[in-house]
Protein backbone atom coordinates (compact mmCIF):
# COMPACT_ATOMS: atom_id res chain seq x y z
CA UNK A 1 0.00 0.00 0.00
CA UNK A 2 1.36 3.51 -0.82
CA UNK A 3 1.75 5.95 1.87
CA UNK A 4 -0.86 8.19 2.91
CA UNK A 5 0.37 11.98 1.43
CA UNK A 6 -1.80 14.67 2.90
CA UNK A 7 -2.41 18.64 2.86
CA UNK A 8 0.27 20.50 4.75
CA UNK A 9 -0.94 23.64 3.47
CA UNK A 10 -2.95 26.30 1.03
CA UNK A 11 -1.98 29.22 -0.44
CA UNK A 12 -3.74 32.19 -1.94
CA UNK A 13 -1.97 33.84 -4.97
CA UNK A 14 -3.54 37.23 -6.32
CA UNK A 15 -2.35 38.28 -9.33
CA UNK A 16 -3.84 40.87 -12.07
CA UNK A 17 -1.33 40.28 -14.90
CA UNK A 18 -3.55 41.10 -17.73
CA UNK A 19 -5.43 43.88 -15.55
CA UNK A 20 -7.95 41.35 -14.59
CA UNK A 21 -8.18 39.94 -11.04
CA UNK A 22 -7.47 36.23 -10.89
CA UNK A 23 -7.51 34.30 -7.90
CA UNK A 24 -5.12 30.78 -7.72
CA UNK A 25 -5.09 28.25 -4.80
CA UNK A 26 -2.08 26.32 -4.51
CA UNK A 27 -2.49 22.91 -2.18
CA UNK A 28 1.06 22.18 -0.91
CA UNK A 29 1.26 18.51 0.64
CA UNK A 30 3.44 16.87 3.28
CA UNK A 31 5.59 15.20 0.29
CA UNK A 32 8.99 17.96 -0.76
CA UNK A 33 7.97 19.77 -3.79
CA UNK A 34 4.53 18.00 -4.12
CA UNK A 35 1.63 20.74 -4.59
CA UNK A 36 -1.45 21.30 -7.07
CA UNK A 37 -2.53 24.45 -8.44
CA UNK A 38 -6.48 25.14 -8.85
CA UNK A 39 -8.41 28.37 -9.89
CA UNK A 40 -10.78 29.97 -8.11
CA UNK A 41 -11.61 32.80 -9.89
CA UNK A 42 -14.16 35.07 -8.50
CA UNK A 43 -12.82 38.60 -10.22
CA UNK A 44 -16.00 40.88 -8.49
CA UNK A 45 -15.18 39.37 -5.07
CA UNK A 46 -11.75 38.00 -5.15
CA UNK A 47 -10.69 38.42 -1.66
CA UNK A 48 -13.79 37.70 -0.11
CA UNK A 49 -13.13 34.10 -2.32
CA UNK A 50 -9.45 34.80 -0.49
CA UNK A 51 -11.25 34.92 2.81
CA UNK A 52 -13.59 32.09 2.58
CA UNK A 53 -10.06 29.88 1.25
CA UNK A 54 -8.10 31.54 4.12
CA UNK A 55 -10.33 31.81 7.05
CA UNK A 56 -12.11 28.66 6.88
CA UNK A 57 -11.35 26.28 4.07
CA UNK A 58 -7.71 26.16 4.77
CA UNK A 59 -8.09 24.72 8.79
CA UNK A 60 -10.35 22.61 7.66
CA UNK A 61 -8.53 20.81 4.78
CA UNK A 62 -4.86 20.57 6.42
CA UNK A 63 -4.12 16.87 6.97
CA UNK A 64 -6.73 15.74 4.67
CA UNK A 65 -5.44 12.87 2.82
CA UNK A 66 -4.86 14.31 -1.07
CA UNK A 67 -6.27 11.02 -2.81
CA UNK A 68 -9.93 11.22 -1.15
CA UNK A 69 -10.86 14.23 -3.48
CA UNK A 70 -14.98 13.35 -3.40
CA UNK A 71 -14.47 13.26 0.49
CA UNK A 72 -13.26 16.54 0.77
CA UNK A 73 -15.44 17.89 -1.77
CA UNK A 74 -18.57 16.24 0.02
CA UNK A 75 -17.44 17.29 3.27
CA UNK A 76 -16.04 20.54 2.56
CA UNK A 77 -19.60 21.45 0.57
CA UNK A 78 -21.73 21.33 3.60
CA UNK A 79 -19.08 22.76 6.31
CA UNK A 80 -20.52 25.90 6.13
CA UNK A 81 -24.21 24.45 6.30
CA UNK A 82 -25.30 27.13 4.45
CA UNK A 83 -24.03 25.85 1.02
CA UNK A 84 -23.39 26.70 -2.31
CA UNK A 85 -22.90 30.49 -3.67
CA UNK A 86 -20.60 31.88 -6.24
CA UNK A 87 -17.87 33.02 -2.87
CA UNK A 88 -17.95 28.88 -1.13
CA UNK A 89 -18.04 27.03 -4.79
CA UNK A 90 -15.08 29.14 -6.22
CA UNK A 91 -13.12 28.61 -2.54
CA UNK A 92 -13.73 24.90 -2.76
CA UNK A 93 -13.02 24.46 -6.61
CA UNK A 94 -9.55 25.74 -6.02
CA UNK A 95 -8.66 22.95 -3.71
CA UNK A 96 -10.78 20.75 -5.19
CA UNK A 97 -8.72 21.23 -9.21
CA UNK A 98 -5.14 21.50 -6.88
CA UNK A 99 -6.26 18.03 -6.03
CA UNK A 100 -6.67 16.28 -9.50
CA UNK A 101 -3.07 18.23 -10.43
CA UNK A 102 -1.61 16.62 -7.48
CA UNK A 103 -3.40 12.70 -8.37
CA UNK A 104 -2.26 13.29 -11.80
CA UNK A 105 1.07 14.42 -10.89
CA UNK A 106 1.48 11.39 -8.24
CA UNK A 107 0.01 9.40 -11.51
CA UNK A 108 2.86 10.58 -13.94
CA UNK A 109 -0.10 11.63 -15.80
CA UNK A 110 -1.54 14.65 -17.75
CA UNK A 111 -5.44 14.98 -15.95
CA UNK A 112 -7.27 14.04 -18.83
CA UNK A 113 -5.58 10.59 -18.81
CA UNK A 114 -7.26 10.14 -15.02
CA UNK A 115 -10.89 11.59 -16.83
CA UNK A 116 -10.61 7.99 -19.11
CA UNK A 117 -8.20 9.13 -21.85
CA UNK A 118 -8.73 11.32 -24.96
CA UNK A 119 -12.00 11.69 -26.99
CA UNK A 120 -10.82 14.37 -29.38
CA UNK A 121 -6.62 15.57 -29.91
CA UNK A 122 -7.10 19.07 -29.06
CA UNK A 123 -10.32 21.19 -28.06
CA UNK A 124 -11.54 23.74 -30.07
CA UNK A 125 -12.05 27.18 -29.01
CA UNK A 126 -14.37 30.47 -29.93
CA UNK A 127 -12.53 33.89 -29.33
CA UNK A 128 -14.49 36.85 -29.55
CA UNK A 129 -14.91 39.34 -32.43
CA UNK A 130 -16.55 43.09 -31.68
CA UNK A 131 -16.98 46.10 -34.04
CA UNK A 132 -18.55 49.39 -34.06
CA UNK A 133 -20.64 48.87 -36.73
CA UNK A 134 -21.21 45.26 -39.46
CA UNK A 135 -18.06 45.99 -41.66
CA UNK A 136 -15.85 46.70 -38.71
CA UNK A 137 -17.29 43.77 -37.24
CA UNK A 138 -16.94 41.45 -40.39
CA UNK A 139 -13.32 42.50 -40.52
CA UNK A 140 -12.35 41.76 -36.95
CA UNK A 141 -14.13 38.28 -37.33
CA UNK A 142 -12.17 37.44 -40.82
CA UNK A 143 -9.05 38.15 -38.84
CA UNK A 144 -9.48 35.82 -36.58
CA UNK A 145 -10.63 33.44 -38.70
CA UNK A 146 -7.61 33.70 -40.70
CA UNK A 147 -5.26 32.55 -37.30
CA UNK A 148 -7.55 29.03 -38.10
CA UNK A 149 -10.63 29.51 -36.05
CA UNK A 150 -13.39 28.44 -37.14
CA UNK A 151 -15.80 29.32 -34.25
CA UNK A 152 -15.79 33.25 -33.49
CA UNK A 153 -18.68 34.94 -31.05
CA UNK A 154 -19.79 38.27 -32.74
CA UNK A 155 -20.92 41.36 -30.57
CA UNK A 156 -21.05 44.70 -32.43
CA UNK A 157 -22.21 48.19 -30.71
CA UNK A 158 -25.73 49.90 -30.52
CA UNK A 159 -24.95 53.73 -31.14
CA UNK A 160 -25.45 56.00 -28.18
CA UNK A 161 -25.82 52.69 -25.52
CA UNK A 162 -23.36 50.50 -24.07
CA UNK A 163 -23.07 47.10 -25.55
CA UNK A 164 -22.17 43.86 -23.94
CA UNK A 165 -19.15 42.67 -25.74
CA UNK A 166 -18.50 45.40 -28.09
CA UNK A 167 -15.37 46.95 -26.52
CA UNK A 168 -11.82 45.76 -26.54
CA UNK A 169 -11.23 44.48 -22.82
CA UNK A 170 -9.21 47.74 -21.75
CA UNK A 171 -11.66 50.08 -23.07
CA UNK A 172 -14.13 47.95 -21.22
CA UNK A 173 -12.39 47.73 -18.03
CA UNK A 174 -11.77 51.90 -17.98
CA UNK A 175 -15.43 51.72 -18.36
CA UNK A 176 -15.88 49.51 -15.74
CA UNK A 177 -14.01 51.93 -12.99
CA UNK A 178 -14.54 54.92 -14.16
CA UNK A 179 -18.68 55.37 -15.01
CA UNK A 180 -22.07 54.06 -15.34
CA UNK A 181 -23.04 52.09 -18.59
CA UNK A 182 -26.79 53.15 -20.34
CA UNK A 183 -28.48 50.50 -22.05
CA UNK A 184 -31.65 50.18 -23.65
CA UNK A 185 -32.82 46.30 -25.14
CA UNK A 186 -35.12 47.54 -28.33
CA UNK A 187 -32.59 48.97 -30.43
CA UNK A 188 -30.17 46.51 -29.98
CA UNK A 189 -32.93 43.42 -30.87
CA UNK A 190 -33.50 45.28 -34.05
CA UNK A 191 -29.98 45.44 -34.66
CA UNK A 192 -29.00 41.59 -33.95
CA UNK A 193 -30.82 40.33 -37.35
CA UNK A 194 -29.69 42.65 -39.67
CA UNK A 195 -25.84 42.23 -38.20
CA UNK A 196 -26.02 38.32 -38.52
CA UNK A 197 -27.41 38.57 -42.15
CA UNK A 198 -24.32 41.32 -43.09
CA UNK A 199 -22.06 38.43 -41.32
CA UNK A 200 -23.66 35.93 -43.32
CA UNK A 201 -23.11 37.03 -46.56
CA UNK A 202 -19.80 38.28 -45.78
CA UNK A 203 -18.33 36.02 -44.17
CA UNK A 204 -19.76 32.48 -45.41
CA UNK A 205 -21.36 29.38 -44.38
CA UNK A 206 -17.95 27.69 -43.07
CA UNK A 207 -17.44 29.87 -40.36
CA UNK A 208 -19.52 28.63 -36.86
CA UNK A 209 -21.53 32.30 -35.66
CA UNK A 210 -22.01 32.84 -31.81
CA UNK A 211 -23.40 35.26 -30.20
CA UNK A 212 -24.40 36.44 -26.49
CA UNK A 213 -27.50 38.56 -25.46
CA UNK A 214 -26.10 38.38 -21.77
CA UNK A 215 -29.28 38.52 -20.31
CA UNK A 216 -29.94 41.95 -21.18
CA UNK A 217 -33.14 42.28 -22.56
CA UNK A 218 -36.79 41.91 -21.23
CA UNK A 219 -37.77 37.27 -21.92
CA UNK A 220 -40.34 38.53 -24.14
CA UNK A 221 -37.90 40.49 -26.36
CA UNK A 222 -35.79 37.01 -26.36
CA UNK A 223 -38.41 34.50 -27.77
CA UNK A 224 -39.02 37.18 -30.44
CA UNK A 225 -35.12 37.28 -31.20
CA UNK A 226 -34.25 33.57 -31.09
CA UNK A 227 -37.02 33.37 -33.78
CA UNK A 228 -35.56 36.32 -36.08
CA UNK A 229 -32.00 35.07 -35.94
CA UNK A 230 -32.52 31.07 -37.18
CA UNK A 231 -32.30 31.76 -40.58
CA UNK A 232 -28.41 32.90 -39.81
CA UNK A 233 -27.85 29.73 -38.37
CA UNK A 234 -25.86 30.32 -35.33
CA UNK A 235 -23.85 27.72 -33.40
CA UNK A 236 -25.75 29.08 -30.17
CA UNK A 237 -27.68 31.85 -29.13
CA UNK A 238 -26.14 32.83 -25.56
CA UNK A 239 -27.79 33.71 -22.19
CA UNK A 240 -31.06 34.88 -23.87
CA UNK A 241 -32.55 35.05 -20.37
CA UNK A 242 -31.38 35.91 -16.78
CA UNK A 243 -31.25 33.06 -14.61
CA UNK A 244 -34.60 34.16 -13.17
CA UNK A 245 -36.67 34.23 -15.99
CA UNK A 246 -35.61 30.51 -17.44
CA UNK A 247 -39.08 29.60 -17.38
CA UNK A 248 -38.98 31.40 -20.92
CA UNK A 249 -36.92 28.22 -22.21
CA UNK A 250 -39.76 26.15 -22.80
CA UNK A 251 -41.67 28.58 -24.68
CA UNK A 252 -38.31 29.24 -27.31
CA UNK A 253 -38.16 25.66 -27.62
CA UNK A 254 -41.31 25.43 -28.67
CA UNK A 255 -41.24 27.94 -31.24
CA UNK A 256 -37.31 27.78 -32.92
CA UNK A 257 -34.67 25.69 -34.02
CA UNK A 258 -32.27 28.44 -32.83
CA UNK A 259 -29.65 26.39 -30.64
CA UNK A 260 -29.07 27.74 -27.01
CA UNK A 261 -26.26 27.99 -24.67
CA UNK A 262 -27.16 28.84 -21.04
CA UNK A 263 -25.59 28.44 -17.42
CA UNK A 264 -22.86 31.03 -17.12
CA UNK A 265 -24.52 32.67 -14.03
CA UNK A 266 -25.37 29.19 -12.76
CA UNK A 267 -23.91 28.28 -9.19
CA UNK A 268 -26.13 25.43 -7.61
CA UNK A 269 -27.39 22.09 -9.20
CA UNK A 270 -31.42 23.12 -8.46
CA UNK A 271 -30.64 26.03 -11.42
CA UNK A 272 -29.02 23.23 -14.46
CA UNK A 273 -30.62 19.78 -13.46
CA UNK A 274 -34.13 21.18 -14.55
CA UNK A 275 -33.18 22.97 -17.35
CA UNK A 276 -31.01 19.98 -18.79
CA UNK A 277 -33.47 17.21 -17.77
CA UNK A 278 -36.56 18.56 -19.92
CA UNK A 279 -33.68 19.56 -22.69
CA UNK A 280 -34.68 22.83 -23.16
CA UNK A 281 -30.76 24.48 -23.92
CA UNK A 282 -28.26 22.45 -25.67
CA UNK A 283 -25.48 23.69 -24.23
CA UNK A 284 -24.29 24.23 -20.50
CA UNK A 285 -22.57 26.69 -20.45
CA UNK A 286 -21.32 26.93 -16.43
CA UNK A 287 -17.98 28.67 -15.04
CA UNK A 288 -16.43 25.25 -13.62
CA UNK A 289 -14.78 27.55 -10.54
CA UNK A 290 -18.81 28.44 -9.85
CA UNK A 291 -19.82 25.49 -9.47
CA UNK A 292 -17.68 24.21 -7.30
CA UNK A 293 -14.64 22.81 -9.58
CA UNK A 294 -13.96 19.79 -11.72
CA UNK A 295 -15.56 16.82 -9.11
CA UNK A 296 -18.84 19.22 -10.01
CA UNK A 297 -18.30 19.64 -13.84
CA UNK A 298 -17.81 15.76 -14.64
CA UNK A 299 -20.71 15.03 -13.25
CA UNK A 300 -22.62 17.54 -14.85
CA UNK A 301 -21.04 16.91 -18.51
CA UNK A 302 -21.96 13.02 -17.43
CA UNK A 303 -25.73 13.83 -17.08
CA UNK A 304 -25.57 16.52 -20.41
CA UNK A 305 -24.25 13.26 -22.40
CA UNK A 306 -27.24 10.98 -21.51
CA UNK A 307 -30.18 14.14 -22.43
CA UNK A 308 -28.22 15.23 -26.01
CA UNK A 309 -26.91 18.65 -24.19
CA UNK A 310 -22.77 19.60 -25.20
CA UNK A 311 -20.37 21.26 -23.37
CA UNK A 312 -19.50 24.84 -23.83
CA UNK A 313 -17.93 25.84 -20.32
CA UNK A 314 -17.28 29.64 -19.61
CA UNK A 315 -13.70 30.54 -20.50
CA UNK A 316 -13.08 34.40 -20.70
CA UNK A 317 -9.98 36.55 -19.05
CA UNK A 318 -11.32 36.24 -15.79
CA UNK A 319 -10.80 32.54 -16.02
CA UNK A 320 -7.14 32.17 -14.52
CA UNK A 321 -4.68 30.29 -17.32
CA UNK A 322 -4.59 27.40 -14.69
CA UNK A 323 -8.68 27.00 -14.66
CA UNK A 324 -8.38 27.27 -18.54
CA UNK A 325 -5.97 24.08 -18.41
CA UNK A 326 -8.78 22.38 -16.29
CA UNK A 327 -11.46 23.46 -18.83
CA UNK A 328 -9.19 21.65 -21.43
CA UNK A 329 -8.18 18.84 -19.29
CA UNK A 330 -11.93 17.83 -18.69
CA UNK A 331 -12.75 18.88 -22.60
CA UNK A 332 -10.45 16.60 -24.06
CA UNK A 333 -11.72 13.84 -21.92
CA UNK A 334 -15.91 13.68 -22.52
CA UNK A 335 -17.83 12.70 -25.48
CA UNK A 336 -20.87 15.28 -25.86
CA UNK A 337 -17.90 18.14 -25.65
CA UNK A 338 -19.15 21.15 -27.52
CA UNK A 339 -17.11 24.06 -28.07
CA UNK A 340 -14.79 26.06 -25.25
CA UNK A 341 -14.49 29.62 -24.97
CA UNK A 342 -11.40 31.31 -24.44
CA UNK A 343 -9.76 34.53 -23.93
CA UNK A 344 -6.14 34.77 -25.49
CA UNK A 345 -3.46 34.72 -23.07
CA UNK A 346 -1.62 37.82 -23.43
CA UNK A 347 2.48 37.32 -22.97
CA UNK A 348 2.36 38.73 -19.27
CA UNK A 349 -0.01 36.34 -18.56
CA UNK A 350 2.00 33.51 -20.24
CA UNK A 351 4.99 34.53 -18.58
CA UNK A 352 2.79 34.53 -14.82
CA UNK A 353 1.90 31.13 -15.87
CA UNK A 354 4.22 28.80 -17.41
CA UNK A 355 2.81 26.03 -19.24
CA UNK A 356 0.00 27.39 -20.69
CA UNK A 357 -1.76 25.02 -23.10
CA UNK A 358 -1.10 26.15 -26.15
CA UNK A 359 -3.24 27.64 -28.98
CA UNK A 360 -2.88 26.46 -32.28
CA UNK A 361 -4.83 25.83 -35.24
CA UNK A 362 -8.46 27.07 -33.89
CA UNK A 363 -7.67 24.68 -30.63
CA UNK A 364 -6.17 24.33 -27.09
CA UNK A 365 -3.13 21.43 -26.69
CA UNK A 366 -1.71 19.82 -23.87
CA UNK A 367 1.65 19.98 -23.17
CA UNK A 368 1.39 16.05 -21.60
CA UNK A 369 2.64 16.96 -18.63
CA UNK A 370 1.48 15.19 -15.48
CA UNK A 371 -1.36 16.90 -13.33
CA UNK A 372 -2.82 20.42 -15.40
CA UNK A 373 0.60 20.90 -16.84
CA UNK A 374 0.73 23.83 -15.59
CA UNK A 375 2.48 26.28 -13.21
CA UNK A 376 2.89 29.33 -11.58
CA UNK A 377 5.77 31.98 -11.00
CA UNK A 378 4.86 33.83 -7.57
CA UNK A 379 7.28 36.11 -7.67
CA UNK A 380 6.25 37.53 -10.82
CA UNK A 381 2.84 37.59 -10.24
CA UNK A 382 3.53 39.02 -6.91
CA UNK A 383 4.33 42.01 -9.55
CA UNK A 384 0.98 42.22 -11.05
CA UNK A 385 -1.31 43.45 -8.07
CA UNK A 386 -4.78 43.76 -8.03
CA UNK A 387 -5.60 47.02 -9.96
CA UNK A 388 -7.39 49.97 -7.76
CA UNK A 389 -10.07 51.46 -8.31
CA UNK A 390 -13.26 52.97 -6.06
CA UNK A 391 -15.15 49.61 -6.41
CA UNK A 392 -12.87 47.48 -6.11
CA UNK A 393 -13.52 45.56 -8.89
CA UNK A 394 -17.19 44.86 -9.04
CA UNK A 395 -19.57 44.90 -11.80
CA UNK A 396 -20.82 48.07 -12.24
CA UNK A 397 -24.22 49.40 -12.91
CA UNK A 398 -25.68 49.42 -15.93
CA UNK A 399 -28.86 51.32 -16.34
CA UNK A 400 -31.59 52.21 -18.70
CA UNK A 401 -31.85 55.82 -20.01
CA UNK A 402 -34.87 56.40 -17.02
CA UNK A 403 -32.15 55.30 -14.47
CA UNK A 404 -33.59 51.93 -14.13
CA UNK A 405 -30.89 49.41 -12.76
CA UNK A 406 -30.82 46.53 -15.41
CA UNK A 407 -28.96 43.11 -15.14
CA UNK A 408 -25.91 42.61 -16.30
Amino acid sequence: MSETVRIKDIQVILTAPNGIRLVVVKVLTDQPGLYGLGCATFTQRALTVASAINDYLRPFAIGWDVDRIEDFYQAAYVSSYWRSGPVLNNALSGVDQALWDIKGKRAGMPLYQLFGGKCREAVPVYTHAHGHDEHELAENAAAIMERGFRYVRVQMSVPGLSTYGSLSPVTAQALNRNQTRTWEPTPYVRRVPAMLDFLRNKLGEDVELLHDVHERIPPIQGVWLAKAVEPYRLFFLEDLFAPEDISYFRMVREQTSTPLAMGELFVNQAEYVPLMRDQLIDFIRVHISDIGGLSMARKLAAFGEFLGIRTAFHGPGDVSPVGHAANMHLDLAISNFGIQELALFPEETKAVFPGCPEVRDGALWANDKPGLGIDVDEKLAAQYPFPEDAINGAWPEIRRLDGTVIKP
